[in-house]
């Protein structure tokens, strides 16, 4: 698939940003001319030297690795690595994050496969979180460049985490593959139409997004979205009414506001 993307966009610069069950040499090797892969990487990894140039009438097999690096949970524990500090923009739904990061390039080598690689170690300034390392088979890409791309993952997982609570993606009560196929894909696409006529609702009279007495947010979740579109089309003077029920002509309007703003969360 990722190398299909690539043949579809041979103008374009593709950056697969993975997680750690995608970091896999023989994956890595069979993309990495094509695509720029970014995943994940063990502290205990095997990191080397590239093997260095071959002599003149030397014998034997040629190498195919140099000597080895520390392992990244050394280069974390020793005084003497040099740490960069950088500040992150939108880290995980964060303004900002001040992180220190050391960078370099490497094989990553397991007995039979290796891959060339830029690894990135990152730890926390604020010490909340847990060290962290990268990589990159792009060698000459930006460390900074790679942490913030990884970063875009998060926004990725909270849609997929969405659609599957709000749309039922994932839930679908059918058992035919073709039918999946197709109701998926429109779910999908029904999350960004709803995005898309939130955002426009939302230039011209911003709601206050809904929260509780535990709970206090300031800014909109993709519910209070959801709710916004359901109340817009509540609203519609052909939906407020019904042939058949008179007694909604009783209502006030403000009790009637105050159910469509009740039912728009419950649906």
């Amino acid at each position: 698939m990722l190398l299909q993307a690539a043949r579809w966009l041979p103008e374009r610069r593709i950056v697969g940003v993975t997680d750690s069950s995608f970091a896999a040499i023989d994956l890595l090797n069979g993309v990495r001319r094509r695509i720029c892969m970014i995943s994940r990487l063990r502290l205990d990894a095997r990191l080397f030297d590239p093997p260095p140039h071959r002599r003149r009438g030397t014998m034997g097999r040629r190498r195919v690795i140099g000597e080895r690096q520390p392992t990244l949970a050394k280069r974390l524990d020793s005084r003497k690595t040099r740490w960069r500090r950088y500040r992150v923009t939108g880290w995980y739904g964060r303004s900002e994050r001040q992180v220190e990061i050391v960078s370099d390039t490497a094989v990553w080598h397991h007995p039979g496969h290796l891959v060339p690689i830029r690894y990135v170690l990152v730890r926390d300034v604020a010490g909340e979180l847990k060290p962290q390392a990268f990589l990159c088979t792009d060698l000459n890409a930006d460390p900074l460049d790679i942490l913030r791309w990884f970063v875009r993952r998060w926004s990725l997982e909270v849609t997929f985490a969405e659609v599957r609570r709000h749309l039922g993606v994932e839930t679908q009560r059918q058992w035919s593959d073709p039918v999946i196929a197709r109701t998926t894909p429109a779910l999908l696409g029904l999350f960004s139409l709803i995005t898309l006529w939130a955002h426009e609702l939302y230039g011209t009279r911003p709601p206050m997004p809904r929260s509780a007495s535990w709970y206090r947010k300031s800014l909109l979740t993709f519910g209070d979205a959801l709710a916004m579109v359901r109340r817009e089309l509540w609203r519609a003077p052909h939906l407020r009414k019904s042939s058949q029920l008179e007694d909604v002509d009783n209502l006030s309007q403000a009790v009637f506001n105050s159910l469509i703003n009740v039912v728009c969360y419950a649906a």
